[in-house]
């Protein structure tokens, strides 16, 4: 429970840095069929210059990701980690000799470079990207307004 505390606790910090850094649309803007794939791309290279094995992409974690990002976009739950122990428990009977986990969540920025730093400029955030991890998944949902939700799931095995 310690480790929730401290994810719910981070995921306030998030908002409050977002708030305060980031205006809603500046930078080039991408369509989001390809941002999954410029946010791993960015999570990466920076793992990469920390010396770290890159992240690879995993369908059932990115359907669990997307599925809390759509969550978090409509309502249905909070934006933080509600149901984080659920997500985690569904994955690790999935994803076999699975030995650890972490979630990073982000609302607001348009773009890959923006949820990125805002995760890299995070303490916890930075934790879970340069993490003992080996699989990822990502989802992004916008709300009625085209806000964007973010949820990436970090899993070792």
């Amino acid at each position: 429970m310690h480790r929730r505390s401290f994810l719910i606790a981070l995921a306030g910090f998030v908002v409050i840095l977002m708030a305060g850094t980031f205006s809603y649309g500046q930078g080039k803007k991408k369509g989001s069929d390809n941002m999954p794939a410029e946010i791993l791309e960015l999570v990466n290279k920076h793992r990469a210059g920390r010396h770290l094995k890159p992240l690879q992409m995993n369908a059932l974690i990115t359907h669990e990701a997307e599925v809390h990002s759509h969550n978090m976009a409509t309502g249905k739950v909070e934006f933080g980690h509600d149901g984080y122990d659920e997500r985690m428990d569904r994955l690790t009977r999935k994803i076999k000799k699975s030995t650890g986990s972490a979630e990073n969540v982000a609302y607001g920025p348009h773009t890959a470079e923006a949820v990125v730093q805002s995760w890299l400029e995070s303490p916890g955030h930075r934790k879970n990207i340069e993490g003992d991890y080996n699989l990822t998944g990502i989802g992004i949902a916008k709300n009625a307004s085209g806000r964007p939700y973010y949820t990436q799931i970090f899993i070792k095995n």
